[in-house]
């Protein structure tokens, strides 16, 4: 018996084998589990996968750097990039562009009223410049809306300034509130909206809250509930509808008030306590808004609209008989743009504004990654002698963006573009001022997501008197600001600067 059992449980040797004089010993041959092919097919099938999405990468991103960019990494990590690409990679909104198409929206009765009474409100009447009137034809190509006068244009600087004077609004209110924003949280600001909802919800006044419900994502089902018990009608924005679950690119960025159809607010806040300034590491916050009010008012409205039958393929009852505000004469375009368009009216009107100035440019963005059509214009702007200033926050929201942004300094220096660096807190505003009679506030960065997969709106004003405001107010923001240098950059240690050139390649898919 032990015998048998050490004879069993002892090692087999090798068998020798006889070849002419030598001996050689076979060596046991490796068996190919079935898991070891499973990893060959999972490599072979995502390799796969990953060339032919690069083909459909190339064949459908708006630019090339972020073609290139998509096909680097698609062959390069299968494994990471095609799920990515399949979750970030659509730059168009092939569904909203569709309901678009069969004038769902368009041609609805109140639009074609809105259109041909905002005609009559034309700026034909009015003398301007060579300059405004090149904006102003611009923006009505892009936007399909006509650019009004008699319109009041309020700047609003900063969080407290800019809340009250919505929660006026919303007081003020007879007949409906329009209420979109990308972020709505359910903090101390966003109970005080809750609360004034409610309240003009039971004296009859109709509320519509729209959100992006990625921005929001935060937001609690108890604040939703209690807003629909009382009456107000709060949804999502609703990207991922119709089954599309992996469309995860597109954001709803526009941040619109609209009260009774008279009086509107746009700009660069949404509803969180950190846009009072109350953010422990952000403190404080520099942003701004605008109110308007006159018959711009009824363009606001369109997108807002356009938005709301895309979440809940209902109309609304709104006003569309605009009002000349009392005093006031302002010229004021609307431009909402986003990946639904055909064009792109972001990146258009910028590089038309960026060209056609002749004294001065200074830009505003937290985000400043241009794209190189957008580089070459500012470059050229700054050599041909105009004032060309950036100006962006010291202290970043996100590492990527800023390390991104480094690689703009020494080719911006060369050519005489000047960018700064905003040193308290952190900077959020989206302000243009173009030369010294238009001005340009709302939503948008400068950056590839907001010029190409956002849904945005910024508002052009002209005008030298509110220019002269804005440029008060950002000749201050400049005073607080210190100019940034090449040597940010260069003087950083080779893994740095790859870090930040790594950033820069991938910032068209971000």
């Amino acid at each position: 018996m032990f015998k048998t059992f050490f004879s069993r449980s002892r090692k087999i040797p090798p068998q020798e084998t006889q070849v002419g004089s030598e001996t050689q010993t076979e060596k046991p041959k490796k068996r190919i589990t079935k898991r070891h092919k499973l990893r060959v097919l999972f490599v072979l099938v995502m390799h796969l996968l990953g060339a032919l999405t690069s083909i459909e990468a190339v064949m459908s991103t708006r630019t090339s750097q972020g073609a290139i960019a998509w096909g680097v990494s698609l062959n390069t990590f299968p494994y990471i990039a095609v799920p990515a690409y399949w979750a970030l990679g659509q730059s168009k909104f092939d569904d909203y562009e569709m309901l678009r198409r069969n004038e769902q929206i368009a041609n609805s009765e109140s639009a074609k009223r809105a259109k041909s009474v905002l005609e009559e409100e034309q700026l034909l009447a009015i003398p301007i410049s060579e300059e405004q009137e090149s904006h102003a034809r611009l923006v009505e190509s892009l936007s399909g809306l006509p650019i009004t006068t008699g319109n009041h244009v309020k700047l609003l600087v900063n969080g407290e300034e800019t809340f009250d004077a919505i929660f006026d609004g919303v007081e003020r209110a007879e007949d409906y509130i329009l209420f979109q924003f990308y972020i709505l949280r359910d903090d101390n600001l966003g109970q005080r909206f809750k609360r004034a909802f409610l309240k003009k919800a039971a004296a009859g006044v109709r509320v519509y809250v729209l959100y992006d419900e990625l921005g929001s994502k935060d937001l609690s089902p108890k604040y939703i509930s209690e807003l629909r018990d009382g009456g107000v009608e709060i949804v999502p924005f609703n990207t991922t509808k119709d089954g599309k679950r992996f469309r995860l690119n597109f954001r709803n960025h526009r941040k619109i008030v609209v009260i009774d159809g008279k009086t509107a607010y746009v700009g660069g806040h949404n509803v969180g306590d950190e846009y009072l300034g109350l953010d422990p590491v952000l403190t404080p916050w520099r942003d701004t808004h605008i109110e308007l009010e006159g018959p711009v008012v009824q363009c606001i409205q369109v997108p807002f609209l356009e938005d709301w039958y895309w979440a809940t393929n209902e109309r609304m009852e709104l006003n569309w008989d605009p009002e000349r505000a009392a005093g006031s004469d302002t010229a004021v375009a609307c431009l909402p743009t986003g990946p639904a368009d055909l064009l792109e009216p972001g990146t258009l009107f910028f590089l038309h504004a960026i060209n056609s100035a002749q004294r001065r440019l200074w830009i505003v963005s937290p985000y400043f990654i241009p794209d190189e059509q957008i580089l070459s214009a500012l470059q050229l702007a700054a050599l041909r002698g105009v004032d060309v200033r950036v100006l962006i926050p010291k202290n970043p929201d996100h590492l990527h963006v800023y390390w991104s942004g480094l690689s703009y300094l020494e080719e911006a220096e060369e050519a005489g573009v000047k960018i700064f660096r905003y040193k308290p807190g952190f900077l959020h505003q989206k302000v243009w001022l173009i030369d010294d009679d238009a001005a340009l506030i709302g939503t948008s960065n400068l950056d590839n997501r907001s010029m190409r997969l956002n849904f945005e709106i910024m508002m052009l004003v002209l005008g030298q008197e509110f220019a002269g405001e804005v440029e008060a107010m950002l000749t201050a923001d400049f005073e607080k600001s210190e100019l940034a240098l090449p040597s940010e950059y260069t003087d950083r240690s080779l893994p740095f600067r790859l870090l930040v050139r790594v950033c820069r390649l991938l910032a068209p898919i971000q």
